[in-house]
């Protein structure tokens, strides 16, 4: 072999030795992964000095074909025993490719139990998941199968040895023939055996198949150096191999055209098997082929490397964006909910996640498993404390119904008492300490207030029967009551000079007039507050303002009998304050809950959310009035 001969050679395996430096991963699945096409090395050996060249050491991936698609787990057992139990040998890319499916059909059945199961009622914390039996068959027939490729690999180890043991025989035998030309001329029909068998042998260690490839090329030209044949015979093979060779670059470059990258890979592999097994053609031709043939195969081999290139490229963008969902869910899993109306948007925000972690493709196969595992872990997380959230809910609901069923027992035990002050106190105490009292769930909530309300209307009807008496003068305390409405009214429609001294004397006239009928009772106060507000808006005094106002009025009062007063008062109203936050607090966990919980519940859900805003409005009042007094005693 010439120097430029050596030159080429050492830049053909650079080559093969960059690309397969570059091309060894294969594109990762999802959890769990089909098989997808493994990248191969391009075999690019220059056949130097041409003769009958060695086959490619390595067998080559057949060209992808179209999978088999399995709609049962049933389908997907019975090909696993063919495979467990058949003589065949057990691909990788098929067994992957059949443990996901059936491991989607099998999360597939489960989920459609479950929601069955939450459909008839069942609750999501008590649901179990029995065993399944095809699950524990395809279990064992995957271990059967990991046995039979590990027999598999040991025995291909083995042979590979062997195999490696006798090429380096032949290839010392070949040497042994190239000693001169007459021991080349007598030992041809040999040679041509040692060759055949060459190419007989398969398998052998892939990290020594340049070398193999090297020595038995070297020796092999060598001997054809020295042989002497018929010139006219050896013209003949020269233009044979010629026209053989011709055809193969012509197919290796019409591959360019192939719009399938790993097929026109698959195709050149068997190209260059065949141009490894042609023999020589004529020296002075032997670089041109070998150039045309090389130049070919470079622009397949450089289509094959971009598309896994591109293929890995998209799997780290892929990492990256299920990344970012992993810190999303992560970031909400560490999130403290202020009750059950936060669980749920939380809850919507990682369903959402979730949605989105579906449309995303594989990620690279040494990161996929492990980000996919990252991001169920805090999805668990964030579902297991959920669940331990609204089981404490449901517990805290029960007491709350338990101290409810004490106070429908106790009113119902009063209902029928005629002790009309004493029981009518006792029954107000109560109706105060049920309002203390958290959520219960709607429907047994609903019943029990209907209990409670009723026993208290049975006694205060009673008890207003007794006091008929009563009646006339509820009467005219409702007539003096309209007509201070319909003087407050007239005010509202045509104003006047000193109106707000007026709209206060007439306050403290309806102030001053005793009780009404009770059925009356709740109409005629709407009417007073209706024309009082509308009032209040006309005169740009709001109800908080004017009782602000008469309060820091009334702190000069408290200031003059000593500092202890308005420090009392301020302890006092801190103590409203802290107790009204906290109401607020209840209030707002329980409209969670009922959000959640339940659609039907709207009138009730608008009635606490009127009492909330209430309750936030007074409270603002409350601390108003304490920054007066801070006022107060900064000014002293």
């Amino acid at each position: 072999m010439d120097s430029q001969e050596n030159v080429l050679l050492n830049e053909e395996q650079s080559e093969v030795k960059n690309v397969e430096e570059t091309v060894v991963n294969e594109p990762v699945a999802e959890e769990p992964q089909p098989p997808v096409e493994e990248p191969q090395a391009p075999v690019t050996e220059e056949p130097a000095e041409e003769s009958q060249t060695p086959d490619a050491e390595e067998p080559q991936a057949p060209v992808a074909e179209e999978p088999k698609v399995y709609k049962t787990k049933a389908e997907v057992i019975e090909r696993i025993k063919e495979l467990a139990h058949g003589d065949e040998a057990p691909s990788k890319e098929e067994v992957d490719m059949l443990k996901t499916v059936f491991y989607k059909l099998h999360f597939a059945e489960r989920e459609a139990d479950l929601k069955a199961y939450l459909d008839n009622g069942g609750e999501a914390e008590k649901y179990q998941i029995l065993p399944d039996e095809d699950e524990n068959v395809f279990k064992a027939e995957m271990s059967l199968i990991k046995e039979k490729r590990a027999k598999l690999f040991l025995e291909q180890e083995a042979e590979k040895q062997e195999n490696l043991k006798r090429k380096l025989e032949i290839i010392e035998q070949i040497k042994n023939m190239a000693v001169s030309p007459e021991e080349a001329n007598k030992n041809f029909q040999e040679f041509k055996k040692l060759q055949q068998e060459w190419k007989e042998i398969k398998l052998v260690p892939p990290e020594k198949a340049n070398e193999l490839w090297r020595n038995y090329q070297l020796y092999v030209e060598q001997y054809y150096d020295l042989l002497k044949l018929n010139s006219e015979a050896r013209e003949y093979d020269f233009r044979k191999n010629l026209e053989i060779k011709t055809r193969l670059c012509e197919a290796a470059e019409k591959l360019a055209e192939e719009t399938d990258v790993i097929s026109a890979f698959h195709q050149l592999q068997k190209l260059h098997q065949e141009f490894r097994e042609t023999g020589p053609v004529s020296k002075d031709l032997r670089e041109e082929v070998w150039t045309r043939f090389k130049a070919a195969s470079t622009v397949i081999n450089k289509k094959h490397q971009q598309h896994f290139d591109e293929l890995r490229s998209k799997e780290e963008d892929n990492l990256v964006r299920k990344t970012e969902l992993c810190e999303k869910v992560e970031e909400i899993a560490k999130r403290e909910p202020k009750g059950a109306g936060d669980w749920e948007k939380f809850t919507k925000e990682i369903i959402a996640i979730q949605a989105e972690w579906k449309t995303i493709g594989f990620a690279p196969q040494k990161m996929n498993v492990k980000i996919f595992e990252r991001f169920r872990a805090a999805c668990d997380e964030f579902f297991a404390r959920k669940t331990e959230y609204f089981k404490q809910l449901k517990q805290k609901f029960a007491e709350n119904a338990e101290k409810k069923k004490a106070l429908v027992e106790q009113a119902q035990a009063l209902q029928d008492s005629t002790e009309w002050k004493s029981t009518s106190d006792k029954l107000i105490a109560l109706q105060k300490e049920w309002k203390t009292i958290g959520m219960v769930p709607k429907k047994l909530g609903d019943q029990l207030w209907n209990d409670f309300l009723g026993a208290c209307n049975k006694f205060f009807e009673a008890r207003n029967a007794a006091n008929a008496g009563t009646r006339g003068v509820e009467r005219e305390n409702l007539e003096k009551k309209r007509s201070i409405i319909a003087e407050l009214k007239a005010l509202s429609e045509n104003a006047e000079e000193n109106i707000q001294e007026k709209v206060q004397d007439l306050i403290e006239q309806y102030q001053a007039v005793g009780h009404v009928p009770f059925k009356e009772k709740d109409k005629v106060y709407k009417e007073y507050h209706e024309v009082l507000d509308k009032l209040y808006k006309e005169l740009n005094i709001s109800t908080a303002r004017r009782r602000l106002n008469n309060f820091k009025s009334s702190i000069k009062n408290m200031a003059e009998r000593g500092s202890d007063a308005l420090d009392n008062e301020r302890s006092r109203l801190m103590r409203r304050y802290e107790s009204m936050k906290q109401e607020i607090q209840t209030y707002e966990n329980n409209l969670g809950f009922l959000n959640a919980a339940s659609k039907k519940g709207n009138s009730l859900i608008d009635e606490m959310n009127r009492k909330v805003q209430k309750l936030k409005d007074d409270c603002e009042l409350v601390r108003q009035k304490i920054k007066a007094i801070d006022a107060e005693n900064t000014e002293e």
